[in-house]
């Protein structure tokens, strides 16, 4: 028995096993952002990680990010996503709704509002961007006035909620990979003068407030937070990452969030800086940028205490039982059907084959 398949628990989190499927957007939602019947089936298929993290769901309509991700705002969505909990708790698997408001992200001709998106400030992705109907030239999102991050807020509070009456297990706040809370953190995509910029206590204040108000929501062991610190997607630029990130988790440590899940990088180690500064439950994820996560990979992590659990994506793509092949030490499916990765149905979905269990009584496969 590998210590990756051993279970956990914690004051936020009792877990079958140590391994996480991390957050993966598919695109398989309704125009409203209603999550389609299929994506139920997916998630029972892989309801033997220990905990599943969504796919990024935003908020409301103002967070949307792409056509067809998505969404946790309607009455409509919430009974959309309860199918997807009821089935994935069916199969005895613990599943936590990614929050994630794409602030600068966004284009008009993908919005259901049509409207110009905002971030901390008026900079641009780097071109050209998807739409629903091809590709584009980025647009000026505005810049955030005051009223904007407030009601950012409250419509992360109003989700989170809806993801509790959905029967969610808890809420991964996004704040990585190039979204609104790492936008106000970075360098290059935060350059406001007031209180919601300028120097390290200005960047993280919105990402503080936010992090505040959902856990006096639904509860600070109902909460989970991810970040990449140094992360270059979508073109994000942190010269120097980690006196931000240390002062937030400084303000975050005593919360009592159910996790932080961390994502490591090649510019700067945010495992090796920031796991003695987190004393709180830590998800690594170390596949982000690199070759796919590895189970030699993630029993190291583990044995040298810098995870307590450890998240894997593209394999949980192509491996629904993920957990099983590990422990049974079988071939893993590394094909990805590429061309159906971001398409709207079954295919390159949940086709992916599980490995035949052995019947009681039946020699096991080899």
């Amino acid at each position: 028995m590998t210590k990756l398949l051993t279970p956990f628990n914690s004051a936020g989190l009792t877990l079958s096993n140590r391994i996480v499927m991390a957050p993966m957007t598919r695109f398989r939602a309704e125009e409203d952002g209603t999550p389609l019947p299929i994506v139920a089936d997916y998630y029972r298929q892989r309801a033997s990680a220990g905990l599943i993290v969504t796919e990024g769901i935003w908020p409301s309509r103002r967070g949307q990010s792409g056509w067809r991700i998505p969404g946790l705002e309607s009455e409509r969505h919430v009974a959309g996503w309860r199918q997807v909990t009821e089935a994935v708790h069916a199969a005895g698997g613990r599943i936590f709704a990614q929050l994630m408001h794409g602030g600068r992200q966004g284009h008009p001709r993908s919005r259901i509002l049509g409207d110009i998106p905002a971030g901390p400030s008026a900079v641009p992705v780097p071109g050209p961007v998807h739409v629903k109907d091809g590709k584009a030239a980025p647009i000026m999102p505005r810049a955030m006035t005051h009223d904007d991050i407030h009601t950012a807020v409250a419509d992360h509070v109003a989700a989170a909620r809806n993801a509790m009456r959905a029967g969610f297990d808890g809420v991964e706040l996004h704040g990585a990979n190039s979204y609104l809370i790492h936008q106000f953190l970075a360098d290059n995509t935060n350059l406001r003068t007031d209180a919601y910029g300028g120097d390290i206590s200005g960047r993280i204040r919105f990402p503080l407030e936010l992090v505040q108000a959902i856990a006096d929501a639904i509860g600070a062991g109902r909460l989970g937070l991810r970040l990449s610190p140094g992360n270059p997607q979508f073109g994000m630029e942190e010269a120097s990452p980690a006196p931000v990130y240390r002062a937030f988790l400084a303000r975050l440590d005593g919360l009592g969030l159910a996790y932080l899940h961390l994502t490591d990088d090649d510019r700067y180690p945010a495992l090796a800086d920031l796991r003695p500064r987190w004393h709180g439950t830590l998800i690594a994820n170390v596949g982000e940028n690199r070759t796919p996560t590895t189970r030699e990979a993630g029993e190291l992590l583990l044995a040298t205490e810098r995870a307590d659990l450890v998240s894997y994506g593209r394999l949980f793509i192509s491996n629904p039982d993920l957990p099983y092949r590990f422990a049974a030490g079988l071939p893993l499916n590394t094909h990805i059907d590429q061309r159906e990765l971001y398409g709207h149905g079954a295919a390159g979905y949940t086709d992916y084959q599980a490995w035949p269990e052995p019947q009681p009584g039946a020699m096991s496969q080899p």
